[in-house]
């Protein structure tokens, strides 16, 4: 007979207070309606369908279990919420799962656009929210980083209150590096280029930027036609500023943008991804997909 194991029962406790949690912030998402912020795209008032809060409880709930499995205060979490996939590109969003935040174990903490206007804020979500914001697929990845990375990225997500990497202008096609614009996947990839200066904190986006570069990063490019510039590009709004970029890339239409799958590319191609797990539609898959 086996004896008796203390670890087993604490693990079993904190995966029971998670699915607690889970089902509590569902309830609490239920009766209310979507967030007035999303990852670059127009906002609308709608209820949360029960079907939908449902789909977004049982993402939440994979990944929460998953989180726990690995010692790790934070990971990458993905998720695909606007079709991309005319650009190749299949993750349009990723924000930081945190276990030990303020506002609750595995709380996700990252950037989104005010409605398609020309500003942005930084947020802390549950997973049921973060898996509830309209996606167009339940599809998520977990990203995990190497225990130092992780250790100061914590330490850098504990207070977004006063967070030096952060600009509140937002632009979805920001030029990487830009130092008046930002959007969601150029706040990650500079928090975590960030952890790159063990010796002295990286406080100045350049110098982030900077670091993601000398260590390999290259970021995606983007063709937007002139023609479908004249009437709004991507989605149209304020949140779409062309003139971030040079006169030569306007003309040529192909547009330099930090995605999700140009960090998840880096991160594996410089070492930095030390475990992956990734989702699509609802089956746990052997091995990570294109991203």
């Amino acid at each position: 007979m086996s004896g008796y194991d203390p670890d087993d029962e604490r693990r079993s406790a904190r995966a029971a207070a998670s699915l607690i949690g889970l089902m509590l912030v569902a309830l609490i998402v239920l009766m209310s309606v979507a967030p007035a912020a999303n990852a670059g795209t127009p906002c609308e008032t709608r209820t949360m369908t029960p079907a939908r809060i449902a789909d977004a409880a049982r993402t939440a709930r994979m990944v929460v279990e998953e989180l726990d499995r690995h010692d790790a205060p934070v990971a990458l979490v993905s998720r695909v919420g606007t079709d991309l996939s005319k650009h190749g590109l299949r993750y349009s969003h990723a924000g930081f799962a945190l276990r030990d935040h303020a506002d609750g174990r595995w709380t996700v903490v990252h950037l989104l656009n005010d409605c398609s206007s020309d500003g942005s804020g930084l947020y802390a979500q549950g997973l049921v929210n973060f898996f509830a914001d309209d996606l167009i697929e339940q599809d998520a990845r977990i990203t995990w980083l190497p225990a130092d990375m992780s250790e100061r990225l914590a330490s850098r997500l504990a207070n977004l209150r006063h967070d030096p990497l952060y600009t509140p202008r937002y632009n979805l096609i920001a030029r990487p590096g830009s130092a008046r614009y930002q959007n969601s996947t150029a706040w990650v990839l500079e928090h975590i280029a960030a952890t790159l200066a063990q010796a002295r904190p990286t406080n100045e986006r350049a110098q982030a930027y900077l670091l993601a570069k000398a260590h390999g990063f290259r970021p995606d490019t983007i063709h937007i036609a002139y023609s479908r510039r004249i009437v709004g590009g991507l989605f149209g709004g304020a949140h779409l500023v062309f003139t971030d970029h040079d006169i030569g890339t306007r003309l040529g239409g192909d547009y330099p943008v930090v995605t999700v799958r140009s960090i998840l590319r880096w991160l594996d191609a410089s070492d930095f991804a030390i475990r992956e797990t990734e989702w699509r539609r609802g089956q746990r898959m052997p091995a990570p997909g294109p991203a």
